[in-house]
Formats: structure tokens, sequence, C-alpha cells
């Protein structure tokens, strides 16, 4: 049965007196079927029109709120990503007005009208793109969400358990999220500061696991970004772990970032976690069949046909680093095919070397041995005079990972 607008509103009134805040974020839902029989209602709506014929009949701002939503759900209609989003833009402001003096009631509401309020925000800048315009729209929601982080912050007349601090870690995701598409990281840390800020907030563990993945997922991908690999890796990881098993697109978006962090350290992914995620597979698998093989000039052929991808996903430096683990395996086979002595000539290494395409000089060899043992891949010295590798009898070639700076 079709729902016309006065039965939306009574709906409306009926939701927000029994405080039921799924059902309120299901009304002001745009795609929630009701949507539909609005538009049909309303061909051409203006608000003003609508403002003046049905202002008053439920407190404000809900009459606001619910003209608003008639509006935006006519734009989408319509195909106007640009209008859409500016109405639920103030829709959202709106709704402000109420959620500050309430309680965590409201959060679901809240949590879907932002969610909405990002996805207008990417048509109508994708729809701005196409038709060579320019909009800002996404950077503009960042601004209404961080408003929304603030009201739920400042939160202190709540009862503990109905808190709309409940609701901060969300916010933030989102506020990331939308920082992140418009390429504008750098304000994440006035966000994060904020909240680490505020001692009353409830500790990250006791929120549901859906906002601490994507907590834990942007605070790894600032500290790889920043070049923290040891805090990526850590927040990376618990975030993997944390998620859902069926969020399959979410542990894959994970990984993209965790893998070369674990490859770092020497911890090379198994067949079967690379079978599970085949777009991964194809993008990293050269690059860990060629350092167990020792393989540089397959790790290099395999860079510079990735290249672009890796840039993109601002992976391409951190590859490019374990590129070494490939010459660390080519000299550990030499090391093991002279029965791991602990005299090996320069000139064998020079032969390796050149046997897996890379042309360099017997001084340019000398150089790669010198970085390896500098690196802590290798534990010996250098007899320059004797053109002799000397190893240590005991551990020549240490684990990846027990290195002093592993991820460096």
């Amino acid at each position: 049965m079709a729902m016309t607008f006065s039965t939306f509103i009574m709906t409306l009134a009926e939701t927000i007196q029994s405080e039921n805040g799924p059902n309120l974020a299901y009304l002001l839902r745009p795609t929630s079927p009701h949507g539909k029989d609005l538009v049909k209602e309303f061909r051409n709506p203006i608000r003003e029109t609508l403002m003046s014929r049905y202002g008053g009949c439920i407190e404000s701002p809900w009459d606001d709120i619910a003209v608003r939503y008639v509006m935006v759900t006519t734009h989408i209609a319509r195909k106007r990503a640009g209008e859409a989003f500016n109405e639920q833009s103030q829709l959202v402001s709106q709704f402000f007005r109420y959620f500050i003096n309430n309680t965590g009631w409201t959060l679901p509401a809240l949590f879907s009208m932002l969610r909405d309020l990002r996805d207008l925000a990417f048509d109508a800048d994708n729809y701005a793109k196409y038709n060579n315009q320019k909009s800002e729209c996404m950077e503009s929601a960042a601004g209404v969400v961080v408003k929304a982080f603030s009201n739920c912050m400042t939160d202190r007349t709540s009862p503990p358990n109905e808190s709309r601090k409940w609701g901060v870690y969300y916010v933030v995701g989102l506020v990331l999220k939308c920082y992140f598409r418009v390429k504008r990281i750098s304000l994440s840390k006035n966000i994060l500061r904020a909240l680490n800020a505020n001692p009353d907030i409830p500790p990250l563990s006791e929120y549901p696991r859906s906002h601490q993945v994507t907590y834990r997922y942007y605070l790894g991908m600032l500290s790889f970004l920043n070049e923290d690999y040891n805090k990526s890796e850590q927040e990376l990881t618990l975030a993997f772990y944390q998620c859902y098993i069926p969020a399959h697109s979410n542990q894959e978006r994970i990984l993209t970032y965790l893998l070369p962090l674990r490859v770092l350290r020497g911890h090379l992914p198994t067949r079967d976690l690379m079978d599970r995620f085949p777009v991964l597979d194809e993008l990293f698998t050269p690059f860990i069949v060629a350092i167990r093989a020792g393989d540089i000039s397959a790790y290099d052929i395999a860079l510079d046909k990735w290249e672009r991808r890796l840039l993109e996903l601002n992976l391409w430096l951190t590859l490019e680093r374990a590129r070494e683990l490939c010459i660390r395996g080519l000299f550990r086979r030499v090391w093991v095919a002279t029965d791991q002595s602990t005299r090996i000539p320069v000139s064998m290494f020079h032969c390796s070397l050149r046997l897996k395409g890379i042309e360099v000089s017997m001084e340019e060899a000398e150089c790669y041995v010198a970085n390896m043992i500098y690196q802590g891949y290798m534990r010996g010295y250098i007899s320059h005079e004797k053109k002799m590798v000397v190893l240590a009898s005991a551990n020549a070639f240490p684990r990846v990972a027990d290195r002093l700076a592993p991820l460096s």
C-alpha cells in the first residue's frame, strides 16, 4: 500500500514519540520504498509551498526535515545529485537541532543520514567531473560529519549506556573516509587529536566490531602513509582479525596494505590465503614468487608491469624496498651452494647477479654485499684486499623478522 505524505508525517511522529532509532533511520532513508510513493504524490514539489502547507503539523524541526526528505527523494528520482546533496545536507543540519538535545537512541538515524550524505556527495562529484565541472560536495560532507562528531563528543548529560558518545568511532570512520576521498588526509590529525584528548570516551574495545575495524583500518593507513610501518602493521592486523569473515571486500582492502608490510618482515603469504583473494593474488604473486626464487630480474619486471597500479595504491615505494629480500634470497642460495662456507669470494656473488640478468661490475657486486651486511640481512664482513666475504659461522643469514629494524 502506497504511503501518503500525511501518513509519513504521522508515522514519523509516532517513531519519535517511541524513540525507535532503527525505524527513524528507515523512514529518512531516500532508498526506502515510501520514498518513491512521495515522489509520485508530489510531481514537482517546491519546498516553500510544502512548508506553507505542512509547516507546524509536527514539532519543529521535524516539519522541515519531512519536507526536505521529499525534496531529496525527488532530486534523486530526477537524477539531480547536486541538488539532492544540498537538500540532504540541510536535512542533516536540521536533525542536529534535535540530536543535541536527545540521547543515543537517535544514533541509528544519524548514521544512516550521514551515509546517505556521503553517497550523494560521491555521486554529485562524479557527475560534475564527468561534465567537466567543479564540485566540492565530498569536502562539504566532511564538514557536516565533523559537526556530527562534535555533537557526539559533547554529550555530558545522557546516561552512560544511552550516551551519544557511542557514535563517536563510527562518525570518525566516516570523516576519515571523506578526507581520504578528497585527498585531504592531513586534516585527519585534528580529528584524532580531539578524540585522544577526551578521556570520557568508552574504550574502543567496547564499541561494535564494525566501528573498531573501520577506525583501526584508517589509523593503520595513516601510519602507513607516514611510514610508521610498525604501528601500521599492528593496527591493520587487528583490523583484519576483527573483520567479519563475510565482509570479503573489507578484508581485501585491509590485506592490500597488510601483505606488503608482512613481506617486509619476511613473512610471505600462503597459497591458501592468496587463493581467497584473486585480485591480490594477481597483483602480489609475481613479487612473492620472485622473492622465493631470489630472482631480481623477475621482481624488476613485476615492478615495471604494475607500476601504475602500485602508485595509485601508494605501494610502489614499499614494494621497491622489498626488492632487497630478492637480493638476500639470491645471496643465501650462493651460501647454500658453497655448503654454507664462511668464506665466499665476491666473484661468486657477482656471477649470481649476472646469472639473474643484473649486469654489474665486480665493484658494484661488492657494494650489493656490503649493503646486505649493513642492512642486517647477512652477518659478516668483506675482506677487500682478498675480495672475500667472511660470514659468521652461526646464523649467517638471520631471519628477516629478527633484524633490529625489519620494516626499515
